[in-house]
């Protein structure tokens, strides 16, 4: 589960590279923490009843990383931050609705990994996007009182395994950036695996 993510772009720079209109959000840059608001790019209603009615453009939206938790969590206090079974009755109906999908704007994210270091704190690993500018993450959120989102993952490979990161987030290359905001799930759902090789870039 990453730790935090950067996104050391403005809010007009992400909208240039999205194609989408800046709009009035305020973010200059920075670390998101679990918690925080952060810009990301949806292609849903602001507020969601039922199926989607007609193809609606990109926009970029502030939305709070992390979601309220099931009920049947033990802690209610303790957001849902990461995607890792898109099965889960929990998030099925969302993913299966494009209205609910988004794509979470990054330039990295730090991943917790096996191990501590000399000072007896647990390893942290940093990733950046291997073309030094800015990623898409997959996401989904959730119509709560304050609008939430959790970061998708898949099983992490190679190196990163190796290291004892267990998943990271589903990077989606342009390409496919239609396909998780508006396409039906079997196409999707199959966008739900490693990024290749060279699309991420291991700082340490």
């Amino acid at each position: 589960m990453p730790a935090f993510y950067r996104l050391d772009a403005p809010a007009a720079a992400i909208a240039r590279a999205f194609a989408v209109p800046a709009g009035d959000d305020p973010w200059q840059g920075g670390v998101v923490a679990p918690g925080q608001f952060a810009p990301v790019i949806t292609a849903g209603r602001e507020f969601v009843a039922g199926a989607r009615l007609e193809r609606q453009p990109r926009r970029l939206v502030p939305r709070l990383w992390g979601v309220p938790p099931p009920p049947s969590a033990p802690d209610q206090r303790r957001a849902v931050l990461i995607v890792r079974n898109a099965e889960s009755p929990f998030w099925i109906g969302n993913l299966r609705n494009s209205e609910f999908r988004c794509l979470v704007p990054a330039t990295g994210f730090a991943e917790w990994g096996s191990g501590i270091d000399t000072e007896g704190r647990r390893l942290r690993h940093l990733f950046r996007a291997g073309s030094g500018g800015l990623l898409a993450m997959a996401g989904v959120w959730k119509d709560a009182e304050v609008p939430g989102f959790a970061l998708v993952t898949c099983p992490a490979r190679g190196e990163a395994r190796a290291m004892g990161v267990e998943r990271l987030p589903v990077v989606v290359a342009p390409a496919d950036y239609d396909t998780w905001l508006h396409g039906g799930w079997d196409r999707a759902g199959a966008l739900l695996a490693p990024a290749p090789e060279g699309t991420l870039r291991l700082l340490d």
